[in-house]
């Protein structure tokens, strides 16, 4: 059922999706932009970082399709892209696990990330995500709960383009939670919209906002038990780091290749 007050002004309501989410996608790509410009990343990654990039980079792009395809008013179409994003999403899921695995396992965590922390914070975030984009397909005949939700969803994936753009080496030991709190400024954007246009906020960006604290909370709690030793210790097993404490912040790294 659509939320009373929420039901009037739709094309208005389409188009502040729209900019919502390509300023979003902005701040994400230009996170990457800058550290590639700045010399502190490069193309030199294992092959897993590459694939990840592209299929991350591509959800980017079927979000910024969906919503200007939404934007303009043709649904239909946007509804077809709908099919290739649930399908897209598994591969979120799959790639997203698969590095952070791969980078605790070959000492590539961000060395402002402890480990043992890093492999149940980052996981989780996705996870999030995931259960938001989840909810916004099941709520996909609801315009005003659909949109909402999935600009949510976008919000748990803003962690690794503000970490990018934070002095994150200045942040630690709570590097994770300041660059993915950090993207709450959207769904307040969302709120301060709703409070002007319909005269009271949404639901649903509460929702995005009440997953988020939780995989803050809730990551931070387990990554510093002793399941989440039991984990590091299960990832790292059989690798050089196996019996190494993953509380440790990993040393800085030297120079990219090339750089």
């Amino acid at each position: 059922m659509t939320t009373a007050n929420f039901s009037a002004p739709v094309a208005d309501d389409r188009r502040f999706i729209r900019n919502l989410a390509t300023g979003m996608a902005v701040i994400l790509v230009a996170g990457f932009v800058v550290q590639l410009a700045m010399g502190r990343s490069s193309f030199g990654a294992p092959l897993i970082v590459h694939a990840h990039a592209a299929v991350f980079m591509g959800w980017v792009g079927i979000v910024l399709t969906q919503v200007w395809l939404a934007g303009a008013g043709n649904i239909a179409l946007h509804r077809q892209v709908g099919k290739l994003a649930a399908v897209w999403a598994l591969g979120l899921v799959i790639f997203g696990t698969w590095v952070t695995v791969a980078a605790v396992q070959t000492g590539r965590t961000p060395f402002f990330f402890q480990p043992q922390h890093f492999i149940i914070a980052n996981p989780l975030s996705l996870y999030g995500a995931i259960g938001l984009l989840v909810a916004a397909y099941v709520m996909r005949k609801q315009a005003d709960w659909h949109a909402r939700l999935q600009i949510g969803s976008f919000v748990l994936l803003m962690g690794p383009g503000f970490g990018r753009l934070l002095p994150m080496p200045l942040l630690p030991p709570y590097a994770f939670e300041i660059a993915g709190l950090a993207a709450l400024i959207f769904p307040a954007i969302g709120i301060f919209y709703d409070w002007r246009t319909h005269g009271r906020p949404h639901p649903a960006w509460f929702w995005g906002i009440g997953v988020l604290i939780a995989v803050v909370v809730v990551s931070r709690v387990i990554g510093f038990s002793p399941v989440g030793e039991v984990a590091y210790d299960a990832v790292v097993a059989g690798t050089p780091l196996a019996g190494t404490s993953g509380l440790d912040f990993p040393p800085p790294p030297g120079p990219p290749p090339g750089a």
